[in-house]
């Protein structure tokens, strides 16, 4: 993926707020390197610019011996863009430092922030930065946010029918919990912005305590984490109980005396929605243990455990139907149910165009497992059931496990079997 040239700013357009997007925007990162003066500040309004357009999640700005590598994550996956020459990245790192308010001056320790950039486009994009010295200088990662919300549902966010009448059961409760886990980039942040947006209504009262606030809701008191005033995640869920909430949603639950806090929070009449950084669903019940969360507890609060993934959707523009060959059906059945194999054998993939830049993908598209928390998987809670024991239990219970919902979302055509397969490793 190169750098292409940025669409030219039309007269109708507004000028942008920002003063660091003016007049050449139109260029090319290449035009601005090939100018006699080059401008720092132009480069980092390029390089968000670019971003945007190209659907990127991400920017990585990654030094090297001889220079500074650029890449982008675009579905989930880095690929690199640019190298920058080596004389700029001292200067690049700064002004993104200057962009987020932190100290130029400190080379030698981690440091985050947060920036809104203004495109030629007349909208905005808020950028969280986190900035760390590694052995050729320092790194830059920056992930782009989007100032509003986008309007999600279950069924956008590619929950089965089944799944989301689970979720709603869950979510009707007056109390309990609600956990999202995965790991980084799963699309669990969005999950519970869905379900608090869908829980929104002027008879409740929602508060959210987050790390940081990534989109702003209207009608919703949304609290930013300050390590530095010791408003952390356990300090303000504490102060959110005076405040008088139904629903309570914690970013995420990092250590014991938040779990605590949580649990406690969910028993006593508060519906409680979080996050958890675990592999699976059924996990995520170990996990509260080793938080020194009591069994009984857990089986007294959790609701409902969703885990999820997000691969890539095949793009629509250049699908196109494959068969499975007889090798391919065998070494499948050791990961795959016979009843799914015998379902069919024709699949889907992505040639690739130009709409996908030739990846064959375009989008991604969620793979979830949602465990209800019912009588027998509390039965296995109590007795301290291990993770493998307690997945046994809730597929028996009607659970269907993640690797099965991928493929059922490959035979429909949204992803291919190589993605879903990806979630064995991750």
């Amino acid at each position: 993926m190169d750098f292409t040239t940025i669409t030219n700013i039309a007269s109708k357009k507004a000028p942008s707020r920002n003063p660091s997007v003016s007049e050449g925007r139109s260029t090319t990162l290449d035009d601005e390197l090939n100018q006699p003066t080059v401008s720092v500040i132009r480069l980092v309004d390029l390089l968000v610019e670019h971003a945007h357009a190209a659907g990127s999640s991400d920017i990585h700005l990654d030094p090297r011996p001889d220079g500074l590598l650029v890449r982008l994550r675009v579905d989930g996956v880095l690929r690199d863009t640019h190298h920058l020459p080596k004389r700029y990245q001292h200067e690049i790192i700064a002004r993104i430092k200057i962009l987020c308010g932190l100290r130029t001056d400190e080379h030698q320790a981690a440091q985050d922030g947060r920036f809104r950039a203004e495109l030629v486009s007349g909208s905005a994009v808020d950028v969280r930065v986190s900035i760390v010295p590694t052995y050729h200088g320092e790194n830059g990662v920056m992930r782009l946010l989007a100032s509003q919300a986008r309007e999600h549902s279950l069924e956008t966010l590619d929950f089965t029918s089944a799944n989301q009448e689970k979720i709603i059961r869950a979510a009707k409760r007056p109390f309990g919990m609600i956990l999202a886990t995965g790991p980084t980039g799963s699309g669990k942040t969005t999950t519970l912005y869905t379900l608090v947006k869908e829980l929104n209504h002027p008879e409740v009262s929602i508060i959210t305590i987050e790390d940081p606030v990534e989109y702003a809701i209207s009608g919703i008191n949304q609290i930013q984490i300050n390590p530095r005033t010791n408003l952390t995640f356990a300090n303000g869920l504490r102060s959110m109980l005076r405040q008088d909430p139904n629903i309570i949603m914690v970013g995420e639950i990092r250590d014991t005396e938040t779990a605590g806090l949580a649990v406690n929070t969910a028993l006593t009449g508060h519906l409680v929605l979080s996050t958890l950084h675990t592999n699976d669903a059924p996990t995520t019940l170990p996990r509260l243990l080793d938080m020194r969360v009591e069994p009984y507890l857990i089986a007294s609060t959790v609701n409902i455990a969703i885990g999820q993934r997000l691969v890539r959707r095949i793009c629509s523009h250049c699908i196109a139907e494959r068969k499975l060959t007889g090798a391919e059906r065998e070494s499948l059945r050791a990961t795959v149910p016979d009843r799914l194999l015998e379902a069919g054998d024709t699949f889907f993939v992505g040639r690739g165009c130009a709409v996908c830049r030739n990846t064959g993908f375009k989008g991604r598209v969620g793979i979830h497992e949602v465990m209800e928390v019912d009588t027998p998987v509390r039965e296995a809670i109590l007795r301290k059931a291990s993770a493998a024991e307690i997945r046994s239990v809730a597929i028996a219970q009607g659970m269907i496990p993640m690797l099965e919902d991928g493929f059922q979302k490959a035979m429909s055509g949204a992803t291919t079997i190589p993605e879903v397969l990806r979630l064995r490793h991750e």
